[in-house]
């Protein structure tokens, strides 16, 4: 069964929490995170991409950077300053963006359940990723990013959820772009049933976001334990911050794709080609209404495709929107065989709407842009459930949590 336990949590004082939260270290690159953090000192944007308080384009993976970040962190501790609760809580977090609202249980997972696959994943980590991902929370020695779990939704979890949220929140307030955070503290003997709740009647955790935080802090669970004499598998380092949300609250939206060339194919050809699999029709606009077709935009105009082989007869995996993507079109007419490292495509989070595709192939940097209908959490469970492995770019969640509104140190 699941773990999620109370923990004493590293909190920002109330007058600072909306300054301190900061959007997550992946979705933004360094130019994006230096404008996000100008003239706000207690960003935690300083912590998450340290990179912006040295010199301009120094190597990412540079000791300077991670030392840097253990220094910032240091000095929000101080300034903001930063709290340690005196006793072990779970927290509500609850995002709001628009009518979309999610309600997460806040809590420490279990780095031995991810290392043993109570805790799903569907997607593959990056060497390099894990790498910097481990060596910044060793140097911090704090988990400050949450990763982003689900679970399939129970009645005694809800009930217990329900009851806190008609207590005065912790936090409350609307980040620049729009989205709700609100953070509840649990008491002690609340967290303690809510924990016993999840430990008897929750199966698993499957990953939504966060594969690399996940896998990071598995490293660091592993890294930590010799170097304890008396290690009992209790010890902080041992368990990592997550976010559990029910599955019924959560928002997918779609992970688009635009890519640079048509591999030498004239835009007539490309199309004359992709009708030997898929009845193409001309179309308004980008949005994909139903699963299981695609729209591209080619040569200022829409389309949409759909596919004309039986798609139910596929595998779990293969049908998947963006896997019919790939393999019938980005891999066999684009020459896009490994999506991870080609060089030629790009993704693009639904957030940013169809007009961006239309931006990105009007400028003449791409040649064309696929818009996908999202991937479903039912979808992403089945397939973690098989322990298969779903292409990548396949999911976009929105909203995103925040990093820095509460830490677990160890």
């Amino acid at each position: 069964m699941a773990t999620l336990e109370p923990f004493c949590g590293l909190l920002p004082s109330v007058n600072r929490a909306a300054a301190v939260a900061a959007v997550p270290y992946d979705v933004v690159n360094t130019a994006e995170a230096a404008e996000l953090a100008q003239g706000n000192p207690y960003s935690f944007l300083h912590v998450s991409h340290p990179e912006i308080d040295l010199v301009p384009g120094i190597d990412l993976h540079d000791e300077k950077v991670y030392e840097q970040a253990r220094l910032a962190f240091q000095k929000l501790c101080k300034e903001a300053p930063l709290t340690l609760d005196a006793e072990p809580h779970l927290y509500l977090y609850q995002l709001q963006m628009g009518e979309q609202i999610q309600t997460g249980i806040l809590g420490a997972a279990s780095a031995e359940e991810y290392r043993k696959g109570i805790i799903k994943k569907h997607e593959k980590t990056r060497q390099d990723k894990e790498d910097d991902r481990t060596r910044h929370v060793m140097e911090l020695r704090s988990h400050t990013g949450p990763a982003f779990f689900t679970y399939r939704d129970n009645y005694s979890v809800k009930r217990i959820v329900n009851g806190e949220l008609e207590k005065e929140p912790l936090f409350n307030f609307t980040a620049a772009d729009g989205i709700r955070h609100t953070l509840w503290r649990i008491d002690t003997e609340t967290s303690r049933k809510l924990a016993e709740v999840f430990a008897a009647e929750v199966p698993v955790f499957y990953i939504a976001d966060g594969h690399h935080r996940s896998a990071a802090a598995a490293r660091t669970a592993a890294e930590c334990a010799p170097n304890n004499p008396d290690h009992t598998g209790k010890e902080d380092y041992n368990f990592f911050l997550t976010v559990a949300f029910p599955a019924s609250e959560l928002k997918i939206l779609p992970y688009n794709r635009a890519v640079r060339t048509l591999n030498g194919l004239s835009p007539m050809w490309f199309m004359e080609v992709l009708r030997d699999k898929f009845d193409i029709t001309p179309v308004s606009d980008g949005e994909v209404a139903n699963q299981g077709e695609f729209k591209f935009y080619l040569a200022q105009a829409w389309y949409l495709a759909k596919p004309k082989f039986d798609v139910s007869k596929l595998g779990v995996i293969e049908r998947l929107d963006v896997s019919i993507l790939q393999d019938n079109v980005l891999a066999p007419l684009l020459g896009i065989a490994d999506p991870r490292t080609s060089k030629e495509i790009d993704f693009i989070g639904g957030i940013r709407g169809t007009k961006e595709l239309v931006k990105l192939v009007d400028s003449g940097d791409y040649a064309i842009a696929f818009s996908m209908y999202p991937t479903t959490v039912d979808q992403l469970m089945a397939i973690a459930d098989a322990g298969e492995i779903m292409p990548p770019k396949s999911t976009w969640f929105e909203p995103k949590l925040r990093d820095g509104l509460v830490c677990h140190n160890f």
